[in-house]
C-alpha cells in the first residue's frame, strides 16, 4: 500500500447548523500520528450550514479543509463523493452531530497503519462506558442490523451501523457504492465482508442525540438497512 501519511476525514452535512462548527473545532484539534484533510460534503443543506462552514475555512485558511457542495441525495451520495475527492492513505467518516469523538480517530487509523487491517470500524457497543442509545428502537435496530450481518456473513460484529468507518483508500476505492442514503453503510459491509475481508473492531466514546436535537435516522432506515445486506448476500 502506497503511504503518503495522511488521513481523509468526510464529513457529509446536511442541515447541521447547530452543531457543524462545533464538530470542525474538535476534528481540528484532534492529536493524530499522521496528517489529516477534512473534506465537508454539504447535501443540499437549506439552513446556514455552507455560511458557517465558508466561515470557518476562511478562519482556518492554513488548514486543509475543503467544502464540496452538491444537490441533496441522502448521506451516501455525500460519503461516496468524499471518497472519490480524498486524497489520503486512509479515509474515516465522521457525523457532522456531536455523537463521535474525534480523539477516537487514532484508535481507528493505527490497525491500518501497522498494516495489519484495511477496515476498522469503531464500536459504540465494546466501550462498556458508553450510553448507547436515548430510544430503545435505537438500540433494538442497531443490535438487529448487526445481528442479521453475522447471520448472513459468519462475522462477529458488535456494531455494524457505526459512523465511525476507516478504510484503506486504495480498498474503498475500488468498491463502488449504490446506496445514496443510509443503506451505504451495509452495502459497504456486506461488499467487503463477501471479500473476505476482516473488518476490525476498536472502542470509541459514544454521545446520542434524540430525534428533538436532529437525529435523522429512521426505523424505516432499520429496515432498508436489513434488505440491503440480505440483497448482497445473494447478489
Amino acid at each position: 500500500m502506497k503511504r503518503n501519511n495522511l488521513l481523509s476525514i468526510i464529513i457529509p452535512v446536511y442541515n447541521e447548523a447547530k452543531t457543524i462548527k462545533s464538530v470542525l473545532n474538535l476534528v481540528l484539534k484532534s492529536k493524530l500520528s499522521i496528517k489529516k484533510e477534512i473534506i465537508i460534503i454539504n447535501d443540499g443543506s437549506t439552513d446556514d450550514t455552507q455560511e458557517i462552514v465558508d466561515k470557518f475555512i476562511q478562519n482556518n485558511h492554513k488548514i486543509n479543509i475543503r467544502l464540496l457542495n452538491k444537490k441533496n441525495e441522502g448521506k451516501g451520495s455525500a460519503v461516496k463523493l468524499g471518497i472519490m475527492k480524498a486524497t489520503g492513505q486512509i479515509i474515516i467518516i465522521q457525523d457532522a452531530d456531536l455523537e463521535y469523538n474525534p480523539e477516537d480517530y487514532e484508535r481507528c487509523i493505527q490497525p491500518i497503519i501497522n498494516g495489519k487491517y484495511k477496515v476498522v470500524y469503531g464500536s459504540r457497543v465494546i466501550d462498556r462506558g458508553n450510553i448507547k442509545y436515548r430510544h430503545l428502537s435505537y438500540l433494538i435496530g442497531g443490535r438487529t442490523i448487526t445481528l442479521f450481518t453475522n447471520i448472513l456473513f459468519g462475522s462477529r460484529l458488535t456494531d455494524e451501523p457505526t459512523c465511525y468507518k476507516t478504510f484503506d483508500s486504495d480498498l474503498i476505492k475500488s468498491i463502488n457504492i449504490n446506496g445514496k442514503k443510509f443503506d451505504w453503510e451495509p452495502e459497504i459491509t456486506a461488499k467487503i465482508l463477501r471479500m473476505g475481508i476482516k473488518i476490525k473492531e476498536v472502542p470509541i466514546r459514544y454521545y446520542p442525540r434524540s430525534i428533538k436535537e436532529g437525529k435523522k435516522i429512521r426505523w424505516k432506515d432499520g429496515l432498508d438497512a436489513i434488505i440491503t445486506l440480505i440483497k448482497y448476500r445473494l447478489i
